[in-house]
Parts: structure tokens; sequence; C-alpha cells
């Protein structure tokens, strides 16, 4: 099993999604963006694609070391974006071909329930705020 293929999509207006694919056929998905700088983190996507091509995917963190470490110039947004964009597409591949979910690879959850951040939108206060209340309605269970 090899990296057979990299695609990258550009979703206006600020997103930019990776497509990894095995010579398998499987594939794993990763989002590579800083904000503002799509074209900027695509470019070193595909930079660093050479290096991935026709290497084992399962072999996640040795790929990432390499990386990482190849360039004399490490870090900052764009670069650890880049990256940030392969590590979760390969792990979404390697998750597909032996059945389990990434946090179950990573050794299982954490805990039962926990609260997110949702955001209702809007620039009109007072359905922002009619918005929020039925949301926040929704998250305890008062509505269904």
């Amino acid at each position: 099993m090899k990296i057979a293929n990299l695609e990258l999509f550009k979703v206006p207006p600020r997103w930019l999604f990776l497509k990894i694919s095995a010579d398998d056929g499987l594939a794993g998905w990763g989002e590579p963006i800083v904000e503002g700088r799509a074209d900027t983190v695509a470019a070193a996507v595909t930079e660093l694609s050479h290096y991935l091509l026709g290497r084992n995917p399962d072999q996640i963190e040795d790929l990432w070391q390499v990386l990482y470490r190849g360039g004399f110039y490490r870090g900052g947004p764009v670069l650890m974006s880049a990256l940030a964009g392969i590590d979760q597409a390969l792990w979404d591949l390697k998750g597909k071909r032996y059945g389990l979910s990434v946090h179950q690879m990573l050794g299982g959850k954490v805990r039962d329930r926990m609260q997110v951040y949702a955001w209702v939108g809007g620039v009109i206060p007072r359905r922002s705020r009619q918005k929020q209340r039925r949301s926040n309605r929704k998250a305890t269970g008062r509505l269904k």
C-alpha cells in the first residue's frame, strides 16, 4: 500500500481540503488552511507532496518528522497548517483502512459529554438573541 495521489480542493470563500488516495483505492481527508492564505498553503502542500508519493501512508509519524525536520526552516503558520492537513488526511486514511475512528486509534474517548461553542450567526441583534436562546434550549435538551 502506497500513497498514489494528493488532490487539493479550494472552496470559496476560505476553505482548502486535501484528499490523499492510496493505491488500494482508499482515501483520507484533511483541512490544511490558514485563514486568507489558501493558495499559499496549497503551494506548501504541493511542495511536500513530492516526498509523500509512493510512501506507506501508515507510517504517519515518520512521514511527519521527515516533512517537518527535512527543511532548513521549520514551523510557521503556512508549513504547520500544510503538515496538519496532511496529518489529518493520513489518520483518516488509516482509520478507514482498519475500521477505527481516529479517537479510538489515539486512545479512546475521554469524556461522555462536553460543552461546545455554537455560532448562531446574524447581524440583527434581536434575531441573533432569538437564535441563541433556541440553540441553548436545544443544547440543554429543552427543545427537540
